[in-house]
């Protein structure tokens, strides 16, 4: 909502500074923006005769005030133009700052008390002066109220550390709005740190050996006090535990809240501080050196590492589904892998990764589309129904990525799952905020919570989600000669047990194979026969009876057409195995264009390709249809590298399936899609003999 004082504010901005080099004039909306704010901060830097202007109120600002103007109030020198910063400034945070004059009268003096109590500054910083902290606090968008969604503890804690460590020199005023963020984690964990003896040269605001050495000296527990037990209190509040009390006196009541605490993140239930409660409070991984039951692999759990394993104490194993189209990395669960965990006494909960590590990836259709490949490898491998799927989203979201993509993905895979009816469920990989939030709407069972990823603001302030399944805490090594194998060490809540017992996998006939070359003359004889009840002969043009299509001059004889899908079997077996599609959907396409002298133009193969790379199919640049340029070079790859061709063919597929509104060709389609999809019954039939030959030898494997 816009208000006048902050448009009087943008207007003296604009005014006074709009044509100083480095100060960018600011939208006049009287809506508190960061720009205002930046604004504001530049302005000062410029009164304080500092040449380069930056956004941050960062060292140099700070030094540079104290040194000219360590206190501002009616009495002081401070010029005009830097009261009026500190009069904009003030209706910036909602308090009343006078008439933005340049004056500091009785209304700015009582705004000034009445900011200074708000933040718990009233104490250490008594009277109506501003102080350099206080200017810089100023300059932020921090709240110092209660806001919508904020604690009354979590709002009290804040206060309390601001009147106690403000005098540190790397501890700075932080929000008192009952919300745990970021700032009020590090500035937690200075408060730390300086209880446990850190000069102010030492404290830096991290969880290292120093700073876990002083918290392991100073446990609590029934009858402590102090501000030990402020700053443990403080932490439970942060991390969101129900009917804690801000306090200094460590009762009855507060034991009973940390055993809760302490069940929940599955820690020895004591009721103490110790040193295990205090780091799950304090950093996201919480105590790495604790044991976990669960961990999670990209590499084959063979039977030496599944007896390393389960001698380790550890029960159940993440490992991925499926490989990645285009790249080297072989993560996916092996043939008898699964077998061979479950004879060790070793249960699986199955992870979808193919990407889902930058915001571009997360779409409603991306949604669908693993949906139904996650569904697929979790038959092929045997997964029975009712196993959770734990779909990634391996990178620190913002809100505002989650509102835009990760929950309409989420909310599409849903339903592309429960659509499939047998009972599989969702789970989600991914930081604590984007857990939460996704699973909070419903849209996920459990959460495997990537934890490690300490610095992520998404993990930093958010308490563990209420669902969790696995927390993932640590890199580590397990076994050692044939058994030695890379896991991540998982804490399991007891949510997921995962999967011990499994259907017979998929393996042994769902992926096509190479030909058999000795059954070449009988295919052969086949498909020219089919073709010849189809118009077509051997050489030559001919009027194919059942469509229109005419065969180009140009066009190879059926032998030659042929005998392109026998020297390009493997490309055209691992290109189908690849991507998950028959072999004889990609062969029909190419023996066909071959015969009927028909190709992709290069405006289609690019919109094919650009399709591919957009959707993770593919890598690669994206092309402009439009470039004669890219047309021509693609023009030359079609007619150069047959290669690269029967791979676009492919491509050509997918797009055009995804144009069509039908499922990616898959392993399991049916003969109505794929007649769509081939555009006619002709290369519906093609398709169909070749199948005759490949399927045998998928079953024969």
């Amino acid at each position: 909502m816009a208000d006048e004082m902050v448009l009087r504010a943008q207007r003296f901005i604009n005014s006074t500074y709009g044509d100083v080099p480095g100060i960018t004039k600011v939208d006049e909306t009287g809506v508190v923006t960061w720009p205002t704010l930046n604004a504001l901060i530049r302005a000062l830097q410029y009164e304080l005769g500092i040449t380069a202007l930056a956004d941050n109120f960062g060292p140099t600002t700070l030094r540079t005030l104290t040194e000219k103007w360590p206190s501002i109030d009616a009495g002081s020198t401070a010029p005009a133009n830097v009261i009026r910063i500190l009069q904009s400034a003030l209706y910036c945070k909602g308090y009343d700052g006078g008439d933005i004059d340049g004056t500091y009268g009785a209304r700015v003096a009582a705004a000034v008390r009445e900011i200074k109590a708000d933040a718990g500054l009233d104490g250490p910083f008594p009277g109506d002066a501003v102080v350099p902290k206080l200017f810089k606090a100023l300059l932020t968008m921090d709240a110092y109220t209660l806001r919508d969604g904020g604690d009354d503890t979590v709002r009290a804690a804040q206060r309390w550390m601001n009147a106690t460590y403000i005098g540190r020199a790397n501890f700075f005023v932080i929000a008192c709005d009952g919300r745990y963020s970021r700032d009020v984690q590090r500035a937690l964990m200075f408060a730390v740190q300086y209880e446990t003896g850190m000069t102010d040269a030492v404290a830096n605001g991290v969880f290292g050996p120093g700073t876990q050495a002083g918290v392991r000296n100073n446990p609590v527990s029934v009858g402590s006090t102090g501000a030990w037990v402020r700053l443990f209190s403080a932490a439970m509040a942060f991390n969101r535990r129900r009917g804690v009390a801000f306090t200094d006196a460590f009762d009855a009541r507060l034991a009973v809240r940390v055993c809760a605490f302490q069940e929940f993140v599955r820690l020895p239930v004591t009721g103490k501080g110790d040193f295990a409660t205090w780091a799950s409070l304090l950093v996201s991984t919480g105590d790495t050196t604790r044991p976990g039951t669960a961990a999670d692999c990209s590499t084959e759990v063979t039977a030496a590492r599944a007896k390393e394993l389960a001698a380790a104490g550890y029960e159940v194993v993440g490992r991925y589904l499926s490989n990645v189209a285009g790249t080297s990395l072989d993560k996916m669960i092996k043939p008898g892998e699964l077998r061979v965990m479950a004879d060790n006494g070793l249960a699986c909960f199955p992870i979808y990764q193919t990407n889902g590590a930058a915001a571009s990836y997360f779409t409603a259709a991306q949604g669908t589309s693993d949906a139904a490949d996650a569904l697929h490898w979790a038959r092929y491998h045997g997964f029975r129904p009712g196993t959770r799927i734990y779909f990634a989203v391996d990178y620190d979201a913002v809100d505002s990525e989650v509102d835009s993509g990760v929950l309409p993905y989420f909310r599409a895979l849903k339903a592309a799952v429960d659509a499939d009816g047998a009972g599989y469920r969702t789970g989600i990989y991914g930081p604590r905020a984007v857990c939460s939030r996704v699973g909070g709407e419903g849209l996920t069972s459990a959460s495997f919570v990537s934890d490690m990823s300490t610095a992520y603001t998404g993990n930093v302030a958010s308490p563990l989600p209420e669902d969790w399944a696995f927390d993932q805490i640590v890199t580590l090594s397990v076994g050692s000669g044939d058994g030695a194998i890379e896991i991540d060490k998982n804490i399991a809540s007891g949510r997921d047990r995962g999967q011990i017992s499994y259907d017979p996998p998929g393996a042994a006939t769902d992926l096509d194979v190479r030909f058999d070359l000795s059954r070449r003359a009988v295919a052969l004889a086949d498909v020219r026969a089919y073709l010849q009840s189809c118009g077509i002969p051997e050489k030559g043009a001919g009027d194919p009876t059942p469509t229109s299509t005419k065969v180009a001059p140009g066009a190879a004889g059926t032998t030659e057409a042929f005998d392109t899908l026998i020297a390009y079997d493997a490309v055209l077996t691992d290109l189908a195995r690849t991507l998950r599609m028959r072999k004889a959907l990609i062969a029909a396409s190419v023996l066909w264009a071959a015969r009927t002298g028909t190709t992709l133009s290069p405006k289609a193969a690019v919109a094919a390709r650009n399709h591919c790379v957009r959707t993770r199919i593919l890598r690669g640049p994206i092309l402009d249809a439009n470039d004669p340029a890219d047309l021509r070079a693609m023009g030359r790859k079609l007619r150069d590298d047959t290669t690269f061709r029967v791979n676009t063919v492919a491509y050509a597929l997918i797009t055009s399936a995804h144009d069509l509104g039908l499922p990616r060709p898959g392993l399991a389609d049916t003969d109505h899609s794929t007649l769509r999809l081939l555009d006619g019954p002709v290369q519906l039939g093609l398709y169909q003999v070749l199948e005759k030959y490949y399927a045998p030898l998928r079953a024969g494997r």
